[in-house]
């Protein structure tokens, strides 16, 4: 069988059919068109899965990698010439401004800690590319809105990670749950994540590993000593490179809420919470903390508690979505439709291993996850193709990942805030509107919004 065959064949055969023969389709046209020259800006964790997942899709060349640590940077670059159909290894960059100079790539993907989303995906898409972005685009709105503009400006395509819009059962759920009334008039929405996921612990400061270029890696964000929490993958623990739980997680499930149910903005976003349990760890996010985002006729309220017990073990993390007719209950691991009458409805989520057999042993993949991020590629790869805007277009990133951050700016301030979405301002308040654009570390200098 060959590579054209296999995809045809494979791709969605593990999703429910009615959702999901389109996708051998974009499969199909992926395989037929000329490969895509690929480079990779952060090659830890998620870099390399979504990396990996697209060679499994399409005829791609992965020709540029770049990472601040050298030891990540050499078994992403030896890892990648094992993957990769030519079985070349790699050219390898510690500072992604010298690979984007050579200007020969179609498609970057961008998987560095969040404080460094924005400078490189700008500069991709000046170096004419098509980008796949990480959630949260942005650590603060003003980059988000700068991100939107230079993507529109050269006329790019760029696929946020929100990869909720591209998970077989959650899109079965949408289209024939939701999009059919089932639930009838919807008047509430929770999203939550009970997992006890921060850092407790409070190791000493030190000296940076030799492999890490720590001042690169710092880069924009305020400069803090080194700990060994940070690298690699704690930097989620402290503000200083992203939003918290609120930016990591409730954005994962605002978003996917979001495309269900046709939203867009809030009128208005509050939050409360801090640390309320862990108060002798280094971590600086919080532990504690409800947001509830105000659609007019419809409340979204977000929960995280990093302690306790979880209400349902079964969805530790998702959404419930409550409908004058049933609810529906959401996460990764599947769905449950309860109606108030007549049987209810249980779905799993879809796994491919069979398909894709070297899924059972890559380092660290979440197995679940891997079907959502392959669709993902694909429908990253026919937006390209038509030049048309893909499911989680960068416009939509930008609203999910600044209504996280409006969320955690009420929190610090302690008061509502209500959006001007039009002008993409907090009304009536100058401190929030302030705040709105973080202070960039020198030399580093914060890109501009289109209104500046």
């Amino acid at each position: 069988m060959d590579r054209r065959d296999f995809l045809k064949a494979g791709v969605g055969a593990g999703a429910l059919g009615l959702a999901w023969p389109a996708w051998r389709e974009v499969a199909a046209m992926a395989a037929d068109q000329p490969a895509k020259r690929v480079g990779l800006i952060g090659c830890g964790w998620y870099g390399k899965a979504d990396l990996f997942r697209l060679i499994q899709v399409a005829p791609v060349e992965v020709v540029s990698l770049c990472d601040v640590d050298k030891n990540m940077l050499a078994d992403a670059a030896d890892t990648t010439a094992v993957r990769q159909a030519s079985k070349k290894r790699p050219r390898t960059y510690g500072d992604y401004r010298e690979m984007l100079k050579e200007k020969d790539l179609d498609v970057v993907l961008i998987a560095t800690p969040d404080h460094w989303h924005a400078l490189p995906m700008i500069a991709a898409v000046e170096a004419g590319a098509d980008v796949y972005v990480q959630k949260p685009i942005s650590v603060d709105v003003a980059e988000g809105q700068a991100m939107l503009a230079a993507a529109r400006r050269h006329g790019r395509v760029v696929q946020v990670g929100t990869q909720r819009r591209s998970t077989p059962h959650l899109i079965e759920a949408r289209d024939t749950i939701i999009k059919p009334g089932k639930l009838g008039k919807i008047g509430f929405v929770e999203t939550y994540c009970y997992y006890h996921m921060r850092n407790q612990s409070n190791p000493p400061d030190t000296a940076p590993p030799e492999n890490l270029d720590y001042e690169m890696w710092t880069g924009p964000a305020p400069m803090r000593p080194y700990n060994s929490i940070v690298h690699p993958r704690g930097w989620r623990a402290f503000m200083e490179y992203g939003n918290g739980i609120v930016g990591d997680m409730c954005i994962h499930m605002l978003d996917m809420v979001r495309w269900m149910l046709d939203l867009g903005w809030p009128k208005r976003v509050s939050s409360t919470g801090g640390i309320l349990m862990s108060k002798g760890g280094k971590a600086n996010i919080t532990d504690t903390q409800t947001a509830a985002f105000d659609y007019g006729d419809l409340n979204v309220l977000w929960e995280h508690r990093t302690w306790g017990s979880t209400p349902d073990p079964a969805y530790p993390w998702g959404a419930t979505i409550y409908g004058e007719n049933g609810t529906l209950k959401l996460s990764v691991m599947g769905y449950d439709f309860i109606p108030n009458t007549g049987a209810p409805v249980h779905r799993d989520v879809t796994y491919e291993l069979e398909q894709y057999p070297v899924d059972k042993t890559e380092k660290d993949l979440e197995k679940h996850v891997a079907p959502a991020i392959r669709y993902h590629m694909l429908d990253f790869l026919k937006a390209i193709a038509d030049r048309g805007k893909p499911v989680a277009d960068i416009e939509q990133g930008h609203i999910s990942t600044a209504t996280c951050i409006l969320a955690n700016m009420s929190q610090q301030l302690g008061r509502s805030l209500t959006w001007d979405a039009e002008h993409q301002r907090v009304v009536g308040d100058d401190e929030a509107n302030q705040r709105l654009r973080r202070p960039y570390r020198q030399p580093w200098v914060h890109p501009e919004p289109p209104s500046a």
